[in-house]
């Protein structure tokens, strides 16, 4: 499913667009970083590649030298991580203005249509299509889509997740806690509070409270879909002052003030992750991909882990969907070894090696058909493969709530300006998780913020 706005807005992020400017005016003072070592003497050229930090990426930059480069080598690859807010905001200046800095970016459905329509990454049916042993047609459904505009794949998923309920099942059994096969959001909010314990260092729940339109917001988003709210109605009427949406973001905070993990505001994926692991959390409601971390061999708590579907309140399902995934910028100047890079890094093949060093549960999920079907996998990732599986291909992503809503997007609306305005917003969310102001007073600024955004735009008149 493209994720596509109306052709009659501007497509120019604005978070890029003064920033374009200003890097456009410099690109032609300064060198392509890449550019020196095309030109060497072994003829070695080095493709950079911007990725976020998770463990998952951290896998395939220790894997490369031994996979890729072994076999390619006329190729070197830098890796430049950053968290994932400053990957978006870094790699989406660089792109807007053309700049080359890299080759390969890690990015995700959002960012599809609109850069695509302004020329910022280049289609890929060509490359994989000629490529038989990529086996185009492998990649799951939903994944393919989100990744795709005007019928033509714009970048090739690394991983792809939707979002579920972790629980740590020692301390379940400690506390007589069952976790319900299909839970609900008041079910998980009174297990949270049973098994809060302070005094033993022990949340009840780990829940993103980070700033960022990716981080706190994704979470948030699903809750406040299930629980009737929205961002938006058809007519671009923002709804976060709607009763729904206000007892959707009072259920959220208050669970985090009072059953979460302490200091919540600062934290999102990585830092749930290390909490969990570490057992300092009964229960941690996030991507899908963290199984593969928590459930793998060498964690703390490997096979100590269940697994329930993302809890709903309204709807029936409510988990999101997502792929950090590998684009070609336009303006790199190793576009060949980058398609190299990109078509390696998504393979089975890949995921193949992936295996054999560090075991099948760890493997990058949420891509491939032939993943699910693989024995292997099944029998090393049988507690979280097929619930992985179900919550993809559960998601409506063109109305994920209980309404319709004027664009698809699950945890994020699908137009370019929401970069901006959604951080906006998740900011008044932490500074409400952190009790610096109240969920009120936060969505009322939020509703401002976002209304005048989408005006602004050209959305609505």
């Amino acid at each position: 499913m493209s994720l596509t706005s109306t052709t009659r807005h501007r497509r120019v992020w604005p978070a890029a667009a003064a920033a374009a400017a200003l890097l456009a005016a410099t690109a032609s003072a300064c060198s392509n970083p890449n550019s020196s070592s095309s030109g060497s003497s072994s003829g070695t050229q080095t493709i950079t590649v911007a990725v976020t930090a998770n463990p998952l990426m951290t896998t395939i930059e220790n894997l490369t030298a031994g996979g890729f480069e072994a076999s390619h080598p006329g190729i070197k690859v830098k890796f430049v991580t950053y968290d994932e807010n400053t990957e978006r905001a870094d790699v989406e200046k660089d792109v807007a203005a053309h700049g080359g800095q890299y080759d390969v970016v890690m990015i995700g459905p959002n960012d599809i249509a609109s850069w695509a329509d302004n020329g910022w990454i280049d289609g890929l049916n060509t490359e994989v299509g000629q490529d038989a042993s990529y086996d185009v047609n492998d990649l799951l459904a939903p994944i393919k889509d989100a990744l795709s505009t005007k019928g033509q794949l714009y970048a090739l998923p690394f991983y792809g997740e939707s979002s579920f309920m972790m629980y740590n099942k020692k301390i379940f059994a400690a506390d007589g806690l069952t976790m319900p096969a299909n839970p609900t959001w008041a079910q998980i909010a009174q297990l949270a509070a049973k098994a809060n314990s302070p005094s033993k260092n022990v949340a009840g729940i780990c829940l993103r409270g980070l700033t960022g339109w990716g981080d706190n917001l994704a979470s948030l988003d699903t809750v406040i879909n299930t629980m009737g709210g929205a961002w938006f109605d058809k007519s671009w009427n923002a709804k976060l002052t709607s009763p729904a949406t206000e007892a959707a973001v009072n259920f959220y905070v208050n669970l985090v003030k009072q059953d979460g993990e302490p200091g919540a505001g600062n934290d999102s994926f990585n830092q749930c992750l290390n909490l969990f692991e570490q057992g300092q959390a009964a229960m941690w409601y996030d991507a899908t991909v963290g199984a593969s971390t928590v459930d793998a061999t060498g964690s703390p708590i490997d096979g100590n882990v269940g697994f329930a579907p993302a809890p709903v309140d309204l709807t029936k399902s409510s988990g999101w969907l997502w792929t950090w995934a590998l684009a070609l910028e336009s303006s790199s100047k190793h576009q060949s070894a980058a398609e190299q890079f990109m078509n390696w890094a998504t393979s089975k093949q890949y995921i193949a090696y992936d295996a054999s060093k560090n075991g099948w549960a760890a493997v990058p999920p949420g891509t491939r058909t032939s993943t699910y079907q693989n024995p292997e996998y099944q029998k090393a990732a049988g507690a979280f493969a097929n619930l992985t599986l179900q919550q993809i291909d559960s998601v409506n992503i063109s109305q994920p709530g209980v309404a319709p809503q004027p664009v698809p997007g699950v945890q994020y609306v699908g137009i370019p300006e929401f970069e901006d305005f959604g951080q906006q917003v998740s900011a008044q969310i932490t500074a409400a998780i952190d009790g610096q102001e109240s969920v009120s007073a936060a969505l009322n600024t939020s509703q401002q913020i976002a209304q005048q955004a989408v005006i602004n735009a050209g959305y609505k008149s």
